[in-house]
């Protein structure tokens, strides 16, 4: 399958509008709004709120389209400001580690193209958006699958394993199965 890389912007909002479409507003409408300021609030006004962030340039990914131009998975990154919001955030300030530059807080991938490399190539997408942004410290809240059959519904934030492929390393758990990673990116 032929796939590029783009930002998520004003000229491919419509690519993502129609992947989250196509796949149920994603986890139930979530329209990855869920770690932005906004995140609590709950129903139709999800899409108007994604949308507006992303064309006024709050909200970044790394957006993986096929040959038609089609979307089949992001990577969703920003600051801490743009991305306050984290899971598991008890136990995290329990004992939180620097502040980062950097959040990836969200990785999808179209069911139907799951296994197909898109995680990975949204992933490095996001990296190197990273690195041409300035680079800086870059850490993600992962859920470890290595020796277990995870449930997809705790994947959306991806693998530890995932991570750990792109230079990641873990630092400590914050759940059960839930880690937070990460890595210093250095700037191109």
């Amino acid at each position: 399958m032929t796939r590029t890389v783009v930002a998520l912007g004003a000229s491919s909002w419509d690519a993502f509008a129609e992947l989250v479409e196509r796949n149920n507003g994603v986890f139930g409408g979530c329209w990855c709004v869920g770690f932005h300021p906004e995140g609590a609030m709950r129903g139709a006004g999800r899409r108007d709120v994604k949308r507006d962030r992303v064309l006024a340039g709050r909200s970044h990914a790394a957006l993986v389209v096929d040959g038609d131009g089609r979307a089949q998975g992001w990577c969703q990154f920003g600051s801490p400001e743009e991305l306050p919001r984290i899971k598991h955030r008890r136990e995290y300030d329990k004992s939180p580690p620097a502040v980062p530059d950097w959040r990836i807080t969200c990785i999808y991938v179209d069911p139907r193209h799951r296994g197909q490399g898109i995680a990975h190539a949204a992933l490095e997408g996001a990296l190197t958006a990273i690195a041409r942004a300035g680079g800086g410290r870059t850490e993600a809240i992962t859920e470890a699958t290595a020796g277990r059959q995870a449930q997809g519904r705790f994947l959306f934030s991806g693998t530890a394993e995932l991570f750990e492929q792109n230079g990641f390393r873990r630092v400590r758990p914050v759940g059960r199965h839930a880690w937070i990673v990460t890595r210093t990116i250095e700037p191109f």
